[in-house]
């Protein structure tokens, strides 16, 4: 290497020379580990977990759950199981992933019984990252929509029809005929006929919002069911396009790229969020939305129902994004003494106290909405698609500057949905690294784009006229139970198989020593308390489980069909990596069983200075080929 060369491509230390060429961009000259690259700050990872587990669901569901399971009285079951199930399986995930500083496939170095459990994650990762940029698309259709004077669904429009209408509508009446009868006639033939209806007869039905007419019929141009897919809405497509770009040109140098662009991501919503609050108070009605959001007075009675602590359980294990492999992947690109654990006590006390914060901010908007239609605000509060895009957008509307407010909220839904999409697109790519360093290592940028058009191209069927079934057909099977699967058996692996105590070990070489009082807590948690919770749910979930739907239109049963197979296509790989496993494996049934319940030869900390005595005899992590088939001591079969 000529001296040219060592300035440009090397820091020169003496004898020591740290890679950093064009080639591997990805990792920094400082970085402790420079096959995989290090986060360039403590910051930078912070709030890319921030941004990975405060979603959506954080704005969009929690206010819900909170309102409709007894007011404040729900945050009691909602710290309970945080403490009971989130934050256990939050910590797990990232001391698993900073500890062998591997991906949620390779990191089952662990367990090779288990790799499948990885892949299922990945899988479904995979399958949730399409849609979930759909949902981004729409924000940005929105978003861009509403650079106008007034906001397109304020009126009922050339798009509307009769039922478009925020006072009820009178459907039936009496008239009187010339005998005199008096007979019951459709609203709409009495106009026809220039008629008047008899004072008091008339019966009426809610009208449809323009926001919820806009949203089926201009945003989504929605067809009457799954079986009729229409075209591609081009509008939507195009924000699709774009949603994959931005995600593209974040994540073009990984975790280098990535690292930066959340600094705006995932500090955004808190300020726009806090305007909305600031807003939302000052206006008439907030504070009776506030009081249905919190409970006037909190129906404690509500803590005796199954459902409300189902639904804290629930709400905890996915909003913390547990077990979809993110938390493993960004984890590991820490450096091995990074104390993990208060990151995670950081990032899972962030995360909640976001979801309260926010209902707070919506149900204040919503309080006013009620106020000036005259409704309860139990009659105006929804969840999901429908607060994200009708009953809200249907708020802002109504308020002076309404363009401006549309416009901060969906530029926050973007950035909320963008620092969970950068951490999925990294969980892939990061698998990809592991299993191929060297590929990816030359080719690091036309992969990450080469996924990202990949993901676009399978996502175009989302944006069709039938595209809002597909992405609640996804969501409904892959973002379920097969996630509580994978939880299980993460949880059941790890602690009970691979051993509990041998884990602890591990995590004191990553953050010291601790007493054996500090780790009462996680192994009453890990060993039995989590475990239980996760299989209670997932029971309550395969019990509750119904046919989807969507606005009350069933699925055919090809639909349903193919939701079962996208979901048994993602937890297969489990019984199947494991058969593989036991067959490459050396001896008899049962030999091969015990050899595939033991750690890899090349298991342990990533880096030789990290191994101390425990690991001083693994295998270099880097070798990873055919040569890993377990042989009946335990260990791999040599090069």
């Amino acid at each position: 290497m000529d001296k040219l060369k060592c300035l440009s491509f090397f820091k020169c230390r003496g004898k020591e020379k740290v890679t950093a060429s064009s080639e591997n961009f990805h990792v920094g000259e400082t970085d402790e580990n420079q096959d995989r690259g290090n986060w360039s700050k403590k910051s930078d990872y912070l709030l890319s977990m921030v941004g990975y587990a405060v979603g959506l669901g954080n704005v969009w569901r929690f206010p819900y759950l909170t309102y409709n399971n007894g007011g404040g009285a729900f945050l009691i079951p909602y710290a309970i199981m945080l403490a009971l199930a989130g934050l256990p399986l939050f910590f797990l995930e990232c001391s698993l992933g900073q500890f062998a500083s591997l991906g949620p496939v390779s990191v089952w170095r662990i367990l090779p019984l288990f790799q499948g459990v990885g892949i299922t994650m990945v899988l479904i990762s995979i399958f949730v990252t399409i849609y979930y940029n759909v949902i981004i698309a729409y924000s940005l259709y929105y978003m861009f929509a509403s650079f106008r004077s007034e906001l397109p669904w304020k009126n009922c429009s050339y798009w509307a029809d009769e039922n478009c209408s925020r006072s009820p509508i009178v459907t039936h009446c009496n008239i009187s005929t010339i005998s005199g009868e008096i007979i019951r006639v459709n609203k709409s033939w009495v106009d026809v006929n220039s008629l008047n209806c008899i004072n008091g007869s008339e019966i009426y039905q809610p009208g449809q919002l323009p926001s919820e007419q806009y949203w089926n019929k201009v945003a989504l141009q929605r067809s009457s069911g799954m079986d009729e897919t229409g075209v591609i809405v081009w509008y939507l497509a195009l924000c699709l396009l774009l949603a994959w770009l931005i995600v593209g040109a974040a994540l073009f140098k990984g975790i280098k790229s990535s690292g930066k662009v959340v600094y705006f991501t995932a500090i955004f919503p808190y300020v726009v969020l806090l305007i909305l609050l600031i807003r939302g108070a000052t206006l008439e009605g907030a504070s009776k939305g506030i009081s249905y959001y919190i409970g006037a007075q909190s129906n404690f009675t509500k803590l005796r129902e199954a459902e409300v602590w189902k639904d804290a359980a629930t709400q905890i294990f996915y909003s913390l994004s547990v077990a979809w492999g993110g938390l493993v992947a960004l984890s590991s690109y820490n450096k091995f003494n990074n104390n993990c654990f208060s990151d995670a006590i950081l990032v899972c006390l962030t995360n909640c106290l976001t979801s309260v914060f926010a209902g707070f901010a919506i149900f204040s908007i919503l309080g006013h909405m009620a106020h000036i239609s005259g409704k309860e605000v139990a009659q105006v509060v929804k969840s999901g698609f429908d607060l994200a895009f009708i009953a809200y957008p249907e708020a802002l509307a109504q308020l002076p500057g309404g363009p401006f407010w549309s416009i901060l909220f969906f530029f926050m839904l973007l950035t909320l949905g963008l620092d969970s999409q950068f951490a999925s697109i990294e969980t892939i790519t990061t698998t990809i690294q592991d299993l191929f360093p060297k590929v990816m290592k030359k080719m690091r940028v036309p992969i990450t784009l080469g996924c990202c058009l990949v993901l676009f191209l399978l996502g175009l069927v989302c944006v069709t006229q039938a595209g809002i079934y597909w992405v609640h057909l996804i969501d409904h099977f892959c973002a379920g139970w097969g996630i509580l699967i994978a939880a299980i058996l993460e949880i059941i692996g790890i602690i009970w198989i691979y051993g509990g105590n041998r884990f602890i070990e591990d995590i004191e070489m990553m953050i010291g020593a601790k007493r054996w009082i500090f780790w009462l807590w996680w192994r009453a948690c890990w060993f039995v308390i989590t475990p239980l919770l996760l299989i209670a749910i997932l029971i309550w979930s395969l019990v509750k489980f119904h046919r989807p739907n969507y606005a009350e239109i069933p699925y055919p049963d090809w639909g349903v069909a193919l939701g079962w197979c996208m979901i048994i296509f993602c937890i297969i790989w489990i019984p199947i990596m494991a058969v593989i496993k036991i067959i490459q494996a050396e001896g008899n049934i049962f030999q091969r069983i015990v050899s595939c319940c033991r750690p890899a030869s090349n298991w342990g900390p990533y880096l030789e200075r990290h191994r101390g005595e425990r690991y001083k005899d693994m295998v270099d992590p880097k070798k990873e080929t055919d040569h890993e088939i377990p042989t009946v001591s335990g260990s791999r079969k040599p090069e």
